[in-house]
């Protein structure tokens, strides 16, 4: 096993890593690789933790670092950092490479003087290289409330002390989102790879139409593109044929989507009132892909 840095003339090569090891795993299909694309120009970029695990002369892992902000109450911001997408390839999974890659890059990163890092990821995995919810630090997750114990926003202080008794929200590098923000470049990046099926399965993240909320949880509940393909950002009732079937705005969505209240609450711990109901969207709508600004 060797562990080095990445080189150009790797690219491509750990880029279908990326997207071997990610396909369907969080969501139908995945982005990751197009993230780990354009971020190699992203002035958040570390290229002194772009590393890349070899077994037998083959790369079989990937991880790469960035920086990033918190955002503390007075204001201020204060530096911080991540790291993702980490890929093992899927043959090579379960073996404890993804861990041996991980442990490697944490030690020098903190030789690099990186005290603290925040992450999105499965805690029964990465509690092994000494992370843990990052709620317990103080630390809150920008697209949850404040007071939520998020179970996959975990965090390390790889300086024992770094944060000083600080609390903030966490801020993603807006890098991470390029395939939302651009859709066309991502597509045709995309086709440039072999075609694979994209589906919904049991495991990963919770999907929701990205025009009015509503979870999708199997391949019928999606809409379609204009060859009668499966969309899986939008649902059967906002998007067919490749354009949507309301022309609207997000706050007559939202009082559309609040005449199905009584559904909703059946599956809430304890029923909102409408008012409730409005509240809650108007906080979680500006983050839908239709809504984004």
């Amino acid at each position: 096993m060797n562990i080095r840095l990445e080189q150009p003339s790797d690219y491509r090569e750990v880029e279908n890593l990326t997207r071997e090891a990610f396909w369907n795993v969080y969501r139908p299909g995945c982005t990751e690789h197009f993230v780990l694309n354009q971020f190699r120009i992203n002035p958040d970029f570390i290229p002194e933790l772009d590393l890349v695990l070899e077994e037998d002369g083959r790369i079989i892992g990937h991880v790469m670092f960035s920086k990033a902000e918190l955002h503390l109450d007075d204001g201020t911001i204060r530096p911080s950092w991540t790291f993702g997408p980490i890929s093992i390839h899927p043959d090579y999974k379960h073996k404890g490479y993804g861990l041996k890659l991980l442990n490697h890059a944490l030690e020098k990163a903190r030789e690099m003087g990186i005290g603290f890092l925040c992450m999105e990821g499965n805690i029964d995995f990465y509690r092994n290289a000494g992370f843990d919810l990052a709620s317990k630090l103080g630390i809150h997750y920008h697209a949850e409330p404040r007071e939520a114990e998020v179970p996959y926003f975990l965090a390390q202080e790889l300086i024992p002390g770094w944060l000083g008794g600080i609390e903030a929200t966490y801020c993603p590098p807006r890098g991470y989102f390029v395939a939302d923000e651009r859709p066309e470049d991502f597509a045709a990046y995309e086709a440039t790879f072999p075609a694979k099926e994209k589906t919904l399965q049991p495991g990963q993240l919770p999907q929701f139409c990205q025009s009015c909320g509503m979870p999708l949880t199997r391949n019928e509940d999606c809409g379609t593109d204009a060859d009668g393909s499966i969309n899986f950002d939008y649902c059967q009732y906002c998007y067919k044929d490749c354009q949507f079937l309301q022309d609207c705005t997000m706050e007559e969505m939202i009082e559309h989507c609040a005449q199905f209240l009584d559904e909703v609450n059946k599956n809430m711990p304890k029923p909102m009132t409408r008012d409730e109901y409005i509240q809650m969207m108007q906080g979680f709508f500006p983050m839908l892909k239709r809504w984004r600004k």
